[in-house]
C-alpha cells in the first residue's frame, strides 16, 4: 500500500511553519498513543504514521527532499518498528509533560529529593519580642551522621556509581516500541550505592537524636507568626539537601502590659486627687526603660493617654507603635470621719463653683 502524504497525515498545509508541524504532531500523538488506546492496532499504526511524518517534516533537509521527490528519495530512512525507539528518544522533550518522558539522557536525571521540613513551637517573653533575641530550640528526629558527615559511607570509602542505571537514577523499559523511564530500584533514584556502609548510621547517612538549633527572633515578632531556618530540617536521602525548620512563635503573657499589634497597653491606677489636680506618673516598660506620663487636671476614669513611638518596633523597621495608658481612678473603700467630712465639704464646694482647684483647696 502506498504511503499517505506526510502533510495529509498531520493535517497541515505544505507551507506550514515548524511550530505548526510540531503542534499538529503532538495532537496526533496524544490522540493515537498506544497507552491511551490499549489493544487498538489501528491507533498504533496511526501513531507510527504520525511519528514518521513528523521525523521527516521536522528536519529541513528531509522535508526539502520530500517536497521535491516525495517518498522516492526517503527509502533509505528506516521507519520500521525496530527503529522506532530512536525516533521516540529524539522526541522525549515533547512527551515529557504528558507521559513522564522517554529515554535516559543524563540531563533528564531526577535529582534526589531534599529532606522533610520540621515544625516546632517556641515561646519568648514580651521583652524579647520587643528587643529581639536568640534562643535555642530543641529538634527531635534524624540528624546528619557525624561519623560519615551524612554520606552513609564508611570512613575512607565513598558511594559508588550505580551499575544498574549507570548513575542516572533512572532505568528504561520497553513496551513494544515505546520506552518508559522509571526510578532505579537499586539506588532509589540517587545514582549511587553504598558498598561499605558507615558503622554508626549503617549507611543511612543520619541518626536519631535531639539537637539544639539557635534561632534568631527579630524585634517586633508576634504570636502566631512563623520563622524559617533553612537547612535545619530532616536530612535528605543519599546525602541530598536537608529540609527547613519552621518555628511557630508564641509570646508569653506579661503581668503589666498587653500587646495590640505594634501598640503596648498598660493600665495605670491614680488617686482621686491626682485625677482632679493632675500629676506626673512614671512606669517601666517591659524593656525596663522608664517613661514619664503627664496626668492632666480633671482626667476622667478610663481616659487613654497615648505616648507616641514607645510601643513595639515594626518588623519592616519603619518606626514603632505607641504606648497606650488606660487611667484607672481608684476610689477609697474605707474613709475616716475626717475624710468623710472633707468630702462633704468638697461636694458642697463643687456644687457651688462647679470645679475644684488647687487654690480653693489650699
Amino acid at each position: 500500500m502506498s504511503k499517505r502524504d506526510y502533510y495529509e497525515v498531520l493535517g497541515v498545509s505544505r507551507d506550514a511553519s515548524a511550530d505548526e508541524i510540531r503542534r499538529a504532531y503532538r495532537q496526533c500523538a496524544l490522540k493515537h498513543h498506544p497507552d491511551r488506546n490499549p489493544g487498538d492496532h489501528s491507533a498504533e499504526q496511526k501513531f507510527k504514521e504520525a511519528t514518521e511524518a513528523y521525523s521527516v517534516l521536522s528536519d529541513e533537509q528531509k522535508r526539502a527532499q520530500f517536497d521535491r521527490f516525495g517518498h522516492v528519495d526517503l527509502s533509505g530512512f528506516d521507519f520500521s518498528s525496530a527503529g522506532m525507539g530512536d525516533i521516540l528518544s529524539h522526541f522525549q522533550d515533547m512527551f515529557s509533560d504528558f507521559f513522564g518522558g522517554f529515554g535516559t539522557s543524563g540531563r533528564h536525571r531526577r535529582r534526589p529529593e531534599r529532606g522533610q521540613d520540621v515544625r516546632v513551637e517556641a515561646h519568648i517573653t514580651l521583652k524579647d519580642a520587643i528587643t529581639g533575641c536568640k534562643q535555642e530550640v530543641t529538634v527531635k528526629g534524624p540528624a546528619p551522621c557525624d561519623t560519615c558527615l551524612g554520606s552513609g559511607a564508611r570512613a575512607g570509602s565513598a558511594p559508588e556509581r550505580c551499575s544498574q542505571c549507570n548513575g542516572t537514577g533512572q532505568v528504561t523499559t520497553h513496551r513494544g516500541f515505546i520506552m518508559f523511564t522509571t526510578t532505579c530500584p537499586r539506588c532509589q533514584g540517587g545514582g549511587e550505592v553504598i558498598t561499605e556502609p558507615c558503622e554508626s548510621c549503617r549507611g543511612a547517612g543520619f541518626i536519631e537524636r535531639q539537637r539544639k538549633v539557635l534561632v534568631t527572633f527579630p524585634p517586633g515578632i508576634d504570636s502566631d507568626q512563623r520563622l524559617r531556618v533553612p537547612g535545619q530540617g530532616m536530612p535528605g536521602p543519599h546525602g541530598s539537601a536537608c529540609g527547613d525548620l519552621y518555628v511557630d512563635v508564641g509570646i508569653e503573657p506579661d503581668p503589666r502590659f498587653e500587646r495590640d499589634g505594634y501598640n503596648l497597653i498598660a493600665r495605670q491606677p491614680i488617686s482621686i486627687v491626682e485625677a482632679a489636680l493632675g500629676s506626673t506618673v512614671s512606669l517601666l516598660l517591659p524593656t525596663n526603660d522608664p517613661v514619664s506620663v503627664e496626668i492632666k487636671p480633671g482626667t476622667q476614669p478610663e481616659t487613654v493617654i497615648t505616648v507616641k513611638g514607645r510601643g513595639v518596633p515594626r518588623l519592616d523597621r519603619r518606626g514603632r507603635g505607641d504606648l497606650l495608658i488606660a487611667v484607672e481612678v481608684q476610689v477609697p473603700k474605707k474613709l475616716s470621719r475626717q475624710a468623710k467630712k472633707l468630702l462633704l465639704e468638697l461636694e458642697q464646694e463643687l456644687g457651688s463653683s462647679g470645679e475644684c482647684s488647687k487654690a480653693s483647696l489650699g
